[in-house]
């Protein structure tokens, strides 16, 4: 992955936690306080990943994002909430956003995160035989808007593990992403039925009967 990574959060204390705990991945690491602040670093400085808070005065995370798309679609999207993403999780993948943790969260659930990022773009995917290596595929061909592969993936980790939700719930965001919300809920009813409480699938399943046309 190349370039730094830039920390956009309108909150001093986050965007000081965050740099302090990405240190040791060994990459430079930069900070906007706001949605305008890092549209203008984006233009200044090379970027590999973005860790973007959803809601922020003035310009929102989402905003952002789609600004990011126009520009620099090579760019890795993290997006942070502290407001949960069922709402928006539908449009952020639209945009290519595959990745988000909610506040609050320790340094190593972002560590974690943002290494599998990294680590993601090495994948070969002439190689991949595993569950978790085609649930990652996925993610990578999201973020480059190539959402027909990513579900091939998913279906690919479910024909090899299908006990697991992760997979039928990302599958189910997906289909909705297509517009097909029927067939989105029979995903995430699938990964409700073998975890109950898993709560993507929850938050995704209920969101998702609640909708009507013409409200978001």
């Amino acid at each position: 992955m190349k370039g730094s990574i830039l920390i956009v959060d309108d909150e001093s204390n986050i965007r000081l936690t965050l740099s302090q705990a990405l240190q040791t991945l060994g990459v430079e690491i930069d900070t906007a306080a706001n949605g305008e602040e890092a549209i203008e670093r984006l233009k200044q400085k090379e970027f590999g990943i973005v860790l973007l808070d959803l809601r922020m005065p003035g310009m929102s995370g989402m905003e952002v994002l789609a600004k990011l798309r126009e520009t620099r679609p090579d760019i890795r999207v993290i997006i942070m909430t502290a407001y949960g993403t069922v709402e928006s999780a539908v449009e952020a993948m639209k945009l290519g956003a595959s990745d988000f943790i909610e506040k609050p969260f320790v340094p190593k659930e972002i560590r974690a995160l943002v290494s599998r990022v990294l680590d993601r773009e090495k994948l070969d995917e002439q190689k991949a035989s595993d569950y978790t290596t085609f649930i990652e595929l996925a993610k990578r061909c999201v973020s480059d808007g190539h959402f027909g592969a990513a579900i091939e993936h998913l279906r690919r980790a479910i024909a090899l593990e299908p006990g697991r939700a992760e997979a039928f719930n990302l599958l189910g965001v997906l289909m909705e992403v297509r517009g097909d919300r029927l067939e989105a809920q029979k995903n995430y009813r699938a990964a409700l039925s073998l975890d109950p409480g898993y709560k993507p699938a929850l938050d995704n399943l209920e969101r998702s009967t609640t909708w009507k046309p013409g409200l978001r």
